[in-house]
């Protein structure tokens, strides 16, 4: 028996939100992964289930008790451009569970069959996006920045059509919200405020109950999304990760990873890394992240606003006045997150302190010019020990074979060992702080990509599954997994990304 303790309240806003949809059944659902812990925590429990039954209910064929299938309907800026009319295309969502530890989840589908909003479009999704999704989603989980997370995936043993036959698979993802930026567009394009203000009422329920006593909750639920974006990117940023579409309507407003497409960590490290396949002019490139945040959260404002206060003018200072602070609290958790990857304490005198960002960005100018691999140059600088400068000194240092030009490292080296003796941690201790945040595996795209070519060109899951497995404790060194660290060579370079769509 499939328990999910559903208790649905989105689909009391009313028809306007959202259209009821069936999944469409598949052929022959066959399940990949299932997860336990997951499933536990969200209080779902599958007694007496077996493979075929998860598979079953996991790819819309079976549907849980409770459960009430809607597609969601919004809107959002796509590259910069209004489309008034997006919704879940190839979603559905199956209801909202209340965890044992009173959080609210809501629990979809993606990739189970078409819905009003499909745009004559299959509703399906390819087995390799979903592969893709699963491992990134769960490995983002890991490392400790918010996501959605994957539940289960199957295949469907049925085909797809895309620029070739491709095998299908359904995920089934859960997030604190699917409401995005692009949700409250689709309502205030209409000028429909009142729906507008029920959205927001959900939000502060659903998500964030301790508004509802707020002097003006509307506004204190827009500066806690702010707030929770610029944390969110300043975690992209530090981990190199390349979110390759950040339209209005692929921004959660939970502050959460969400919509996983042509995503990607930066193996050599590049200033405006780019990816996406369709991002051709590098809109959504690394380093504009953290200005592209701030565009998605003004369209925001632009319709909440009215919810702020009935004088337009004042509604509009109150919305200009939060927005300020987005680009402050972002940098302040850019160079938290930046401060412990190098190892440097904030405990300290402010004037010391001031010149962090400086030797910080210095670094990456030189691992930019270098070409040096960004993940592993912060995890072998976080193995350096005692006189660390004199053991880097030696030509096969791991960290020196990162970089051309040694001198340009050695030269930051000594600045950041000048700055190290301004804290009073002792070095064992730094070392393991610096161990503490800097990954040792990350799902690298030539391995994403082998683990789907295995499962599609071969129908073999165990390199999806060993690298899963690999992802779970991305900071401990695990005996015999060299290959899950390394770089690709230069024939597994993986260059562009794509959405599967």
């Amino acid at each position: 028996m499939l328990h999910i303790p559903f208790n649905n309240q989105y689909a009391t806003l009313g028809q306007s939100f959202f259209t009821e949809t069936m999944p469409s059944p598949v052929a022959k659902p066959k399940l990949i992964k299932f997860n336990d812990d997951l499933a536990e925590s969200l209080g779902i429990s599958t007694t007496d289930l077996d493979a075929n039954d998860l598979a079953d209910f996991f790819a819309g064929n079976r549907i849980a008790d409770g459960s009430v299938p809607l597609a969601m309907a919004y809107a959002g800026h796509q590259f910069g451009n209004f489309v008034p009319q997006l919704g879940d295309g190839r979603a559905i969502l199956l209801g909202e569970v209340l965890s044992p530890d009173g959080d609210n989840f809501d629990v979809q589908l993606k990739g189970s069959g078409p819905t009003v909003y499909s745009r004559n479009g299959d509703g399906r999704a390819a087995l390799g996006p979903v592969l893709r999704e699963y491992l990134v989603s769960e490995a983002m989980a890991a490392l400790g920045v918010p996501t959605t997370r994957a539940l289960a995936a199957v295949t469907t043993g049925e085909e797809v059509v895309r620029e070739r036959l491709l095998p299908g698979g359904v995920i089934t993802r859960v997030a604190r919200s699917f409401i995005r930026v692009g949700t409250f567009e689709y309502f205030a394009a209409r000028g429909d405020l009142d729906a507008v203000r029920k959205l927001a009422d959900y939000v502060i329920v659903h998500n964030y109950p301790h508004l509802s006593d707020a002097d003006n909750p509307y506004a204190a639920l827009f500066q806690t999304v702010v707030d929770q974006q610029a944390a969110l990117i300043a975690k992209w940023m530090q981990f190199g990760f390349i979110h390759g579409v950040m339209n209005t309507d692929n921004m959660s407003i939970a502050g959460e990873t969400i919509d996983y497409g042509p995503c990607a960590f930066m193996d050599e490290y590049e200033h405006n890394k780019v990816f996406s396949s369709i991002d051709r002019n590098g809109r959504y490139a690394y380093n504009n992240q953290p200005a592209i945040g701030l565009w998605n959260l003004t369209r925001l404002a632009e319709c909440m606003a009215p919810l702020f206060n009935p004088d337009e003018d004042t509604a509009v200072e109150i919305a200009k006045d939060i927005l300020t602070t987005y680009q402050h609290s972002y940098e302040q958790h850019w160079l938290v997150n930046m401060r412990a990857k190098c190892g440097l304490s904030s405990d300290i005198d402010n004037a010391i302190a001031g010149d962090d960002k400086v030797l910080i960005e210095s670094l990456l100018d030189i691992m930019a010019h270098n070409h040096a691999d960004f993940t592993l140059t912060f995890s072998y600088l976080s193995q350096l020990m005692g006189e660390f400068l004199e053991q880097n000194s030696k030509q096969d240092s791991v960290l020196n074979n990162l970089f051309d030009n040694v001198t340009q490292l050695n030269n930051w080296l000594n600045k950041w060992q000048v700055r190290l003796s301004h804290d009073s941690i002792s070095t064992e201790q730094r070392q393991a702080n610096m161990q503490a945040v800097n990954p040792v595996y990350i799902p690298r795209n030539h391995q994403v990509e082998a683990a789907i070519r295995a499962a599609e060109d071969q129908n073999d899951f165990s390199v999806f599954h060993d690298l899963l497995e690999v992802l779970q404790n991305p900071y401990d060194q695990q005996e015999g997994n060299d290959k899950f660290r390394l770089p690709p060579r230069a024939d597994e370079i993986v260059y562009q990304t794509f959405c599967g769509t």
